[in-house]
């Protein structure tokens, strides 16, 4: 084998990207978003089938995605070549919904808001979430948050930079005029699917130690 294929062969694997559904990257094919979905459906019934209640479903899907989120913290931090942690609740939060956003789902969040009647609370909100997207959920589980494992990813990241927080992901109805797709742009949601009509909101909800460490590093 030549000298360029065997380069390529020893990249090491952290150093690729995940890639979105309908892409190729530089080193092949990504997973594409029908085997995630499938997948994930497999993922929310298995914990269907053992949970007592909606809020004991959520509960095991925020525990599944806290781990991923653990280590989607290393990935993301390895391959940006920091040599320094976030010690801000603004920086983590911009991390969250920029770097680690791009690498789980291909795009930045589409706003980051902070709470007006609560100084402690935060919303990621993205427009197309993919988790949710070929997720059924019946009439007995109206108020399930098919997101739920996104939530505790995000969670998993808050956690493993030091920065306790409680994280919970709500479906909000879009307003008429209040988001409109951009043709032709970057979008995780593949061509041909109606838009949505409800967004994810991650509430994210800190320790209060975190907003005392916060107010401590602006002195």
């Amino acid at each position: 084998p030549s000298e360029q294929s065997m380069s390529r062969s020893s990249t090491n694997i952290l150093d690729r990207p995940l890639g979105r559904s309908g892409t190729r990257s530089a080193e092949g094919p990504v997973v594409s978003l029908s085997a995630f979905a499938y997948v994930y459906s497999e993922l929310v019934q298995y914990h269907q089938g053992r949970a007592a209640s909606i809020s004991e479903l959520e509960r095991r899907l925020e525990s599944a995605g806290y781990g991923v989120g653990l280590k989607v913290l290393e990935m993301t931090a390895y391959r940006a070549k920091e040599t320094k942690r976030e010690t801000r609740l603004m920086s983590i939060l911009h991390f969250v919904s920029s770097s680690v956003w791009k690498s789980l789902f291909g795009k930045a969040a589409d706003s980051l808001e902070r709470s007006i009647d609560h100084t402690d609370e935060f919303m990621i909100i993205d427009y197309e979430p993919i988790a949710s997207t070929f997720v059924s959920v019946p009439p007995d589980l109206g108020q399930l948050s098919a997101d739920a494992y996104v939530s505790g990813i995000i969670a998993g990241v808050l956690d493993g930079a030091g920065f306790s927080a409680r994280v919970t992901a709500h479906s909000v109805s879009v307003e008429e005029g209040e988001y409109t797709k951009q043709q032709g742009g970057n979008t995780a949601m593949p061509s041909g699917m109606p838009p949505r009509k409800d967004k994810a909101v991650f509430l994210v909800k800190f320790s209060p130690e975190v907003l005392l460490r916060d107010a401590a590093l602006e002195r």
